[in-house]
């Protein structure tokens, strides 16, 4: 999982570098508020997305005298079809809701307005930034 989840990355923002430097455009990785601290239950999924946040720090830095700005999001507890098994298990989720502060799960439409932000000229002095939208979780 680690070395095709890095490498299928590398290679997207590689084959895509022509055109973004053309259009001074912008990469949006995603990686999760696991990339911060480690998951015992997920430690592959865990070290991917370390990875990610990695490989995002590093792009900036080589894309910048391209004019392409590289970041990435990292999603909390968002509600969708994979999380449902744990959603519906009344013990985690609850422990998620209590450390959540906005006391809830997010939604992918939450994750929207970040990845706009930074796709967006709002944002052109940013780059090789993790940003997380986890309703606070990482600062509990």
């Amino acid at each position: 999982m680690l070395d095709i989840n890095l490498t299928g990355s590398m290679r997207v923002c590689a084959a895509a570098r022509d055109l973004l430097r053309e259009s001074k455009g912008t990469i949006v990785n995603t990686a999760s508020m696991l990339s911060f601290f480690g998951g015992g239950l997920v430690p592959a999924y865990s070290a991917s997305k370390g990875g990610i946040a990695q490989l995002t720090k590093s792009l900036a830095i080589a894309y910048a005298p391209d004019g392409i700005r590289v970041n990435a999001v990292a999603p909390g507890w968002i509600a969708t079809p994979l999380t449902k098994a744990l959603q519906s298990d009344k013990v985690r989720s609850k422990a998620i809701w209590d450390r959540t502060p906005l006391n809830r799960w997010g939604t992918p439409e939450d994750m929207a307005g970040g990845v706009v932000f930074l796709s967006s000229p709002m944002s052109q002095f940013i780059t090789g930034t993790v940003l997380p939208i986890d309703g606070g979780y990482l600062v509990t």
